[in-house]
């Protein structure tokens, strides 16, 4: 009896998956695109807002400073250049500042007359009222070196005071006349520092 055969086993190779051709990037070719996460565009965005955060208040704070030292410059200069004038106009002032000095020497003897309770001397050495040639001639050297409201100021206190010490010394009243004096010799005093004649008048 004639046995059948089985038909022979062919085996084949496995089908090889497709293949995509790619081409090699060159220089030329843009840059692949890189897609960030929701997490990496916040830190990105955040670091940047801090960084400006961080550079514009440095950067105000260099241009305030710059202004500032103009603004003192400025001042320096101007303060100089006032120096100057104020300087020619002593300068071209001898004559009141001899008006001045007398006033010193006036204010000296009434003031050690004062302490004796000698009023009469005093009085001899004032004269009879605010109308004596030394006090108009005071009263013109004022008027010439005064500039700031600060020495005008001073320049109405001493006169007010050197008033009350005319009164004062014409009353024969001690205790009043030590009070004016002393009043008009630091206003005097003040007046003298701010227009920066101290180095000009002797007995301060």
């Amino acid at each position: 009896m004639a046995v059948a055969r089985a038909p022979p086993l062919i085996i084949t190779s496995s089908p090889q998956p497709a293949t995509i051709p790619t081409r090699k990037q060159t220089s030329n070719d843009p840059p692949p695109f890189i897609l960030l996460s929701r997490r990496h565009c916040f830190t990105a965005l955040t670091l940047s807002i801090s960084a400006t955060n961080l550079f514009f208040p440095l950067a105000k704070a260099a241009i305030l400073e710059a202004d500032d030292d103009e603004e003192l410059l400025e001042r320096v200069k101007k303060d100089r250049q006032k120096r100057i004038q104020r300087q020619g106009v002593i300068n071209s002032s001898k004559l009141e500042t001899g008006y001045l000095q007398d006033v010193i020497y006036k204010l000296s003897k009434v003031g050690q007359a004062i302490e004796k309770s000698d009023l009469s001397t005093a009085n001899s050495v004032l004269g009879s009222n605010t109308n004596a040639d030394w006090v108009q001639n005071a009263s013109s050297a004022f008027t010439k070196l005064s500039s700031s409201p600060e020495e005008k100021t001073q320049v109405d206190a001493f006169l007010s005071s050197l008033s009350s010490l005319f009164s004062s010394v014409a009353k024969q009243d001690v205790e009043s006349s030590k009070v004016a004096f002393v009043s008009s010799a630091t206003a005097l005093e003040k007046w003298i520092s701010l227009t920066g004649l101290v180095g000009q008048l002797k007995g301060l």
